[in-house]
C-alpha cells in the first residue's frame, strides 16, 4: 500500500461485521477446487497435496538455491530510499544500502537465486545477491511497485499502481513482452495466484475491489467489488487458503479481511481482525493466518482453512506490525513496523515480541530470507 497519512474510519469493522458474518470456530473448511479435476497452468510444478498448495514450503524445505543463501532480513525505506540488511543471529544492522527514490518492497526472483528491490518512482529493480546480501546494478522496470512472478516461472509482473497497468516481463533478460491495463482497478496492489495457476486476483486498494487476470492470456477476466468499497485505504494483502477455497483479503479501512470463493467470483463473508487490517502471512505448517492489523498495533491469529479466530497478540506499548514474512524454521515474524521506523520480531509460539530494531524512515516490505520451497511467486517471500 502507498503511503496516505489517512485517519481509518473507527466504525468501519464495526460497521461491515454487523451486515455480515464470521464464520463458526467448527465450521468445516470448504471443499477445495484444487480436488476438481482441473488442467493447471502449463510449465507449473505440480501440487503435491491439495489440501495444502503450501506443503512444499513447509519448516526448512530449502532449494539448493536457498540453502546457498546467507541468512539475513532485508528492510526496504520508502522515504529514506534505502534498504538496511539484519542479521536474524544478532538482530544487528549489517549493511545500508541506498537503493533509490521510494523502496516498496524486497522480492524474491522465481528461482530464489536474487532478491529485487523495487523502486517504483525510480522506475528500477536493484537485485541483490542473497548469497553475499549485497546490492548489484539497477534494472530498469516500468514503476515497480510491486512484482510477482507467474507460477510457470515465463514472466515477472511490475505492479505499475500509478499507471494502472500489469507490465510483463522476461524474467531473465527483462525484455518488456506486455502490458495489461486495469482502469477499474485504481490502487492495483497485491497479489495472489489459484491453486492451479491459471489465474491472478489483484487487489485494488482506492476501488474497494479485486481484479481477476487470466495467466496465459495475461486478459482481465473480471473485477470483484467488496461488499461495502473503501477506496482510502481498502483492500491490501491477499492470500490462498492452504486447500485453495477462498481467498483471504485484508482491508484496512474496514478492519478485518473479507473471504473471497476459490472461484474468484463472490466475496461470501467478512471477519473482523483489528484496525488497519493489512498483512497476511501463513504460519509455517499453513494451519494459521496471521494478519497484521497495523493501526492497532495487534496481529490477528485466524484457522488458515476456516477464517475462526483463535487469539491476538499485541504489541506492547502499540505499533505499525506492516509487512514481512516468517522464518524458515516457522519460529518467528519478523515485521516492519511501518509508522515507527522499527523491525519487529514476534515469537510465533506465543505472540511475544523478541526484539524491536530502530531502522530507517517507513519500514515497508520487509523480505526474510531464505524461505523454504520450490520456487518464489513473488511479493516479500511467497513460495510453494
Amino acid at each position: 500500500m502507498r503511503h496516505r497519512a489517512l485517519v481509518p474510519l473507527l466504525l468501519a469493522g464495526a460497521l461491515v461485521a454487523a451486515c455480515t458474518s464470521a464464520p463458526a470456530p467448527d465450521a468445516p473448511p470448504p471443499s477445495s477446487p484444487t480436488s476438481r479435476a482441473t488442467a493447471a497452468l502449463p510449465g507449473m510444478p505440480p501440487v503435491s497435496d491439495p489440501h495444502n498448495i503450501d506443503s512444499d514450503a513447509g519448516a526448512d524445505m530449502l532449494s539448493p538455491a536457498a540453502r546457498a543463501a546467507r541468512p539475513l532480513v532485508y528492510v526496504p525505506h520508502d522515504r529514506s530510499g534505502d534498504v538496511w540488511v539484519i542479521d536474524p543471529a544478532t538482530f544487528a544492522v549489517v549493511g545500508r544500502y541506498p537503493a533509490g527514490r521510494e523502496i516498496q518492497h524486497v522480492v524474491p526472483a522465481y528461482d530464489m537465486t536474487t532478491l529485487y528491490a523495487t523502486d517504483d518512482k525510480g522506475g528500477h529493480l536493484v537485485p541483490f545477491d542473497p548469497r553475499t546480501g549485497l546490492p548489484g546494478a539497477p534494472i530498469p522496470v516500468t514503476e515497480p511497485y510491486n512484482m510477482y512472478f507467474t507460477p510457470d516461472g515465463a514472466y515477472a509482473i511490475s505492479v505499475a499502481e500509478g499507471r494502472r497497468q500489469l507490465v510483463w516481463y522476461d524474467p531473465h533478460t527483462w525484455a518488456q513482452r506486455d502490458v495489461t491495463p486495469v482502469p477499474g482497478c485504481a490502487g492495483v496492489d497485491h497479489a495472489e495466484f489459484s491453486a492451479d495457476g491459471r489465474i491472478a486476483v489483484f487487489t485494488c486498494e482506492f476501488a474497494g475491489a479485486v481484479t481477476v487476470v487470466d495467466v496465459a492470456s495475461h486478459r482481465v477476466l473480471r473485477t470483484v467489488p467488496m461488499p461495502q468499497r473503501h477506496t482510502r485505504m481498502g483492500p491490501q494483502d491477499i492470500k490462498l487458503a492452504p486447500d485453495g477455497s477462498v481467498y483471504y483479503i485484508a482491508d484496512s479501512d474496514a478492519n478485518g479481511v473479507w473471504v473471497l470463493d476459490g472461484a474468484a467470483t463472490t466475496v461470501l463473508r467478512f471477519i473482523p481482525t483489528g484496525m488497519g487490517a493489512h498483512g497476511l502471512y501463513l504460519s509455517r505448517d499453513a494451519r494459521q493466518l496471521y494478519v497484521t492489523n497495523r493501526h492497532e498495533g495487534t496481529i490477528s491469529v485466524l484457522d488458515a482453512y476456516t477464517g475462526a479466530a483463535v487469539t491476538t497478540w499485541r504489541l506492547p506499548g502499540g505499533g505499525s506490525p506492516d509487512m514481512g514474512n516468517v522464518t524458515a524454521d516457522g519460529s518467528r515474524l519478523w515485521v516492519s513496523g511501518r509508522y515507527d521506523r522499527v523491525v519487529y520480531v514476534i515469537s510465533t509460539q506465543d505472540g511475544s515480541l523478541i526484539r524491536k530494531i530502530p531502522v530507517g524512515d517507513e519500514p515497508h516490505g520487509l523480505c526474510v530470507w531464505p524461505q523454504p520451497g520450490r520456487y518464489s511467486i513473488g511479493h516479500t517471500g511467497i513460495t510453494r
